[in-house]
């Protein structure tokens, strides 16, 4: 497979571009806000069938909340990549913000309680999956210095999340 595809909530909308270094071809569905979709009609569609679902805000164990973004799928190495990708508003610069040590954590219960159950809910397999923060969005591939961002990867083994230092 040398394509990957976004999985996003509240998708809709084809975008294929080369994410370049070796990175494959990404299908970013739904690249296009919500209001978009609506306008088009498609939201009522893809609702029907399962492929998109509104946004949702969701608690994690340091208190803040989050969003998922989007969800990527693609070939890197000979192996499937899931990206999760979730904005955390929280983690940005300044007084009060969440460090990488309190949302660590965050990392792995997104992976159980978001991942695990998207996976199986879409059919997907991975060998690798990424957990992503960003305290705003931000095009996947794309450098952003403002942006505060936090990484994780796992295998999923046994209905768990197993921590991979990358």
């Amino acid at each position: 497979m040398d394509q990957g595809r976004s999985l996003r909530p509240g998708a809709g909308a084809w975008d294929r571009r080369a994410l370049g270094d070796g990175q494959g071809r990404a299908d970013r569905r739904a690249a296009q806000p919500l209001g978009a979709l609506l306008r088009r009609a498609w939201l009522p569609v893809l609702l029907a069938i399962g492929l998109a679902a509104p946004a949702r805000a969701i608690d994690v164990p340091s208190g803040q909340t989050v969003d998922l973004q989007e969800v990527l799928v693609e070939e890197l190495g000979g192996e499937t990549w899931l990206r999760f990708r979730f904005i955390a508003p929280q983690i940005a610069k300044g007084p009060g913000a969440i460090a990488y040590d309190r949302a660590a954590p965050d990392m792995e219960h997104l992976c159980a309680v978001v991942a695990l159950p998207y996976m199986t809910e879409h059919a997907l397999a991975g060998q690798v999956i990424v957990v992503s923060l960003a305290d705003r969005p931000v095009e996947f591939g794309a450098a952003d210095p403002e942006a505060t961002q936090y990484f994780e990867a796992f295998r999923a083994q046994d209905d768990a999340c197993i921590w991979e230092g990358l």
